[in-house]
């Protein structure tokens, strides 16, 4: 008996071989002939003949990695401008805190002293003088709550400009004395704001005071400007050598309670108090604080209507 022949086993029919993808009997297609041509090897991946993709546009262009066409500066760059909304929530949070708490507190600083009146033990009498003493400093912060959540109506005067910073100056002298800062005032002698001149003299010290620690510990100059802006209004300028804002400080710059201070800490009332006396003004106040500095706080103030 003669073999059989394999199934795998292909026989020479003359036929062509069957294509197992495409289905037994169908012809195997001609592969395509590359004979004679030639290929570059930058040729387009989908076969010979068809066009090369072009060149990107930036091929031969020499891009700085930091350019940019639109570039935007660093924050650290940008002027600090007060939250305007953020602070009036904080405003009226202050002064409802602040009025509940201002009562109880005029209680406890009777009473302390009323039983300090007639004490006569010395170690009941210290601590009575202990509880008075730290009330009292509770009043402050409340006071300086109060007059950044809602201070009194602005008493408008013509306050002459040289003679306020002088005047502040001078009630700051010792301070100044201590730190080895001494203040520049560069205000035309004509100059009159429209101002409460208490209320003035509350923003430049505050404005001074910063400053002074910013200088701290080797002192330096303080300068105080004034600079025309448009009719009506002055620019007022308040500038130090410091090291400038940190990141965190620009972000909490305008916020009561917070303080850049480590050692000493100041209750972070000043730059909240001088935004709400500013814009009873009708002014605006912003600083410009790049690193390293300098620091320069520039606060827009109306000027004595002319007639």
């Amino acid at each position: 008996m003669e073999p059989q022949p394999s199934p795998l086993t292909s026989f020479d029919t003359g036929l062509p071989t069957p294509n197992p993808l495409l289905g037994a009997g169908l012809p195997t297609p001609p592969r395509p002939s590359t004979e004679g041509l030639q290929i570059s090897p930058t040729s387009s991946p989908l076969g010979a003949g068809l066009p090369t993709p072009p060149k990107p546009l930036t091929e031969g262009l020499q891009i700085s990695p930091t350019s940019s066409p639109h570039e935007v500066p660093p924050v650290s760059a940008k002027p600090i401008i007060p939250d305007h909304a953020h602070l009036e929530a904080l405003a009226e949070f202050a002064a409802g805190a602040g009025h509940e708490i201002n009562n109880p507190l005029a209680t406890i600083i009777g009473r302390a002293q009323q039983l300090l009146k007639d004490e006569q033990d010395p170690q009941r009498r210290q601590m009575l003088q202990s509880i008075g003493a730290q009330a009292y400093r509770v009043r402050d912060m409340i006071g300086d709550a109060m007059l950044f959540g809602r201070p009194p109506k602005p008493a408008l005067q013509v306050v002459n400009m040289a003679a306020a910073a002088a005047q502040v100056v001078s009630g700051l002298k010792d301070a100044l004395a201590v730190a080895k800062c001494n203040v520049d005032i560069s205000v035309a002698s004509e100059i009159e704001l429209n101002a409460d001149p208490a209320q003035l003299a509350i923003v430049l010290s505050e404005l001074i005071r910063n400053s002074r620690q910013a200088l701290l510990p080797t002192g330096g100059t303080i300068y105080v400007r004034s600079t025309p802006l448009e009719p009506g209004f002055i620019q007022v300028e308040v500038e130090d050598q410091g090291c400038g804002f940190t990141d965190l400080e620009r972000k909490h710059a305008f916020d009561p309670f917070y303080s850049g201070r480590q050692a000493g800490r100041g209750l972070g009332f000043g730059l909240p108090k001088c935004w709400q006396i500013i814009r009873m003004h009708g002014g605006t106040i912003q600083i410009d604080s790049p690193p390293g500095g300098p620091t320069v706080v520039r606060v827009k103030w109306p000027m004595t209507p002319t007639c």
